[in-house]
């Protein structure tokens, strides 16, 4: 799976598929060289039909996208660039929550290549308390149900450098570890333990089956965070997450405050993390 001299590990749908062991994740896989965006891909086929569980993984997109109207951008060959198709029938206001099952998940599975993850808070996966994995979530409505989610994942494998502003930010398997790594298995553990997770999910359509081990690797439990609202930012101390995935934060004085993800941005008080 690894190795110090660098390997050509072949990745495309054939192993992709070969590799992944799951019930239903990613048993239909649309692979491509190039692409707008694997989120944008994912939404044309699910137009046309394409079933729940449908991923969907590229080379190159030119048009990738992150949260907050940030642009994901990596070099091709180098990252797992996917989007997970999934049609549930839970109440749209659960689907949000979905961010932080699959930032759990990439974290669990990276764990399983024997390197410490945490994650920032919501899904920002991390090594060195630097980035490692960009999540984007958005789902399509139809009558007020839940027609598709989508779930975008950019995780930064054998990159190699990264431009001077992301430098103290962004990090890769790659540069952590040394190693090269096989993306096919990279891509297979984490649908792996994505599917599991979201069994779970599935049970009480919230985050409390899946809260304390997220709460496990949470970077930013019990230090100090900026929460970087627009009129008014402010300083407390993270406590970890409630059954719906918001960010419980002590303020001065000993109020909590639950913090949706979708509001504001929390950074570390001294650091991105």
């Amino acid at each position: 799976m690894t190795g110090n001299i660098r390997a050509e590990y072949t990745f495309d749908r054939s192993t992709i598929l070969s590799t992944i062991h799951t019930k239903w994740a990613a048993q239909t896989v649309h692979f491509v060289l190039e692409t707008d965006s694997t989120n944008e891909l994912a939404k044309r086929l699910a137009r046309e039909g394409a079933p729940h569980g449908t991923l969907v993984v590229a080379e190159l997109q030119t048009e990738g996208k992150g949260r907050l109207g940030r642009r994901w951008t990596a070099p091709a060959g180098t990252s797992v660039m996917m989007s997970l198709l999934l049609r549930p029938s839970f109440a749209p206001d659960a689907a949000p929550m979905l961010t932080l099952v699959m930032g759990l998940s990439v974290a669990q599975a990276v764990g399983r290549l024997r390197m410490k993850t945490s994650i920032k808070w919501p899904n920002d996966v991390a090594l060195s308390r630097k980035k490692i994995c960009g999540i984007l979530t958005e789902m399509n409505l139809e009558k007020n149900r839940i027609r598709e989610v989508i779930i975008g994942v950019g995780i930064n494998v054998n990159v190699e450098s990264f431009p001077e502003d992301l430098a103290d930010k962004a990090t890769s398997l790659r540069l952590e570890s040394g190693k090269y790594f096989d993306r096919s298995m990279v891509t297979a553990l984490v649908l792996e333990r994505f599917e599991e997770n979201y069994e779970k999910f599935l049970k009480t359509c919230d985050l409390s089956l899946l809260k304390e081990d997220y709460n496990g690797i949470l970077a930013n439990r019990g230090k100090k965070v900026k929460v970087l609202e627009p009129v008014r930012p402010y300083e407390g101390t993270a406590l970890g997450i409630n059954d719906a995935g918001e960010l419980l934060v002590r303020r001065r004085g000993g109020y909590v405050e639950s913090i949706r993800s979708g509001e504001v941005s929390v950074r570390g008080l001294y650091s991105y993390v």
